[in-house]
């Protein structure tokens, strides 16, 4: 196992402790609670507060995004598993500032359980605590309902961020994460499994010099499993997914994220955001804003994805909305 880490059971604890320690400006971790990351300047007056989270291995994603104007609190679970819904109850008590909380996080089983618990204890407590689930896996199922959240959360996550910042109400919060989600779509590839550190093996078996288009973050199965193809072939077989899905049009504007699963380089991300720059550009797509880098990983996973969002003016403003926390800064 290629892993820089002590006892494999304390992963989770000791990655929190070193993270918040680094970015003490931004972030602490709740007094009562080792699982919840929380904005140093949580609650914030009269705003929604905004709570993202679920299994990590995924960093950034997804203590990486809390501060000014983006989330309010983090809440971790172990690895590749849903955090508890004390937890998820713990966040709402922590930055809630009055005008109720909207919980945003990926469509799986367990954290769509656990935190619906939360919001259920909350709620007993007279907090109102509203959810969107993010489900931008074009290849999870035909059905939206049933898709997964991947890299696509980083999207939903800053516009629901950005529109609390501007003062809205937590159904105007929640609207604007709906029509994130709703014009948000995403697909990867993997080229080799990540390594679980509790066991030293890898997560899911892959054949050296293969691949597989669609493939999830935690090893869920994709559309198609083959030999390694180049760069741009992959691009455009992922882009012949992506583009009739919503489907995007001639004149858009969208968002562009190029996302490493977290082993792959910038250099191949950039030959990947490259071809996906042609396909739009042959689409007479417009490119507004681009991201490109490890944003939603899977420890050491080597793949890519590639998540578009379409935009309107709303969706722009809140993308372009200032926020400053460890891993998205824009002024």
């Amino acid at each position: 196992m290629r892993r820089l880490i002590n006892n494999p059971y304390d992963v989770v604890e000791e990655m929190l402790e070193g993270f918040c320690k680094a970015h003490d400006k931004h972030v602490k971790l709740l007094e009562n609670d080792g699982r919840v990351v929380v904005y140093k300047k949580a609650p914030v007056k009269n705003k929604v507060g905004i709570i993202i989270g679920g299994g990590s291995g995924h960093e950034p994603l997804f203590l990486g995004y809390v501060g000014e104007n983006f989330a309010d609190a983090a809440v971790i679970g172990n690895i590749n598993t849903s955090p508890s819904p004390e937890h998820c109850y713990n966040a709402v008590k922590a930055v809630d500032a009055g005008r109720g909380c909207l919980y945003l996080y990926g469509n799986y089983a367990g954290d769509v359980m656990n935190f619906d618990m939360g919001a259920e204890m909350a709620a007993a407590d007279g907090i109102r605590v509203e959810t969107v689930l993010v489900t931008d896996d074009v290849a999870s199922s035909p059905n939206i309902r049933d898709r997964r959240g991947i890299a696509g959360d980083f999207f939903v996550f800053k516009i629901a961020g950005a529109k609390a910042a501007t003062g809205a109400d937590l159904d105007e919060v929640k609207a604007a994460a709906i029509k994130a989600n709703n014009n948000t779509r995403t697909m990867g590839v993997a080229l080799a499994a990540a390594t679980h550190p509790s066991t030293g093996k890898p997560m899911f078996e892959l054949e050296e010099g293969f691949m597989e288009i669609g493939m999830g973050i935690h090893g869920e199965p994709g559309v198609r499993r083959g030999k390694l193809q180049e760069a741009d072939k992959v691009v455009d077989e992922i882009m012949n997914h992506i583009l009739p899905d919503l489907p995007f049009n001639k004149g858009d504007e969208v968002a562009v994220l190029v996302n490493s699963l977290g082993a792959t380089p910038l250099m191949d991300l950039h030959i990947c955001f490259r071809r996906v720059a042609q396909i739009l550009e042959q689409n007479k797509i417009k490119i507004y804003r681009s991201f490109v880098g490890p944003y939603a990983t899977t420890m050491d996973m080597v793949g890519m994805s590639i998540t578009l969002m379409k935009l309107d003016n709303e969706l722009k403003e809140l993308l372009d909305y200032p926020c400053d926390t460890p891993y998205c800064v824009i002024k």
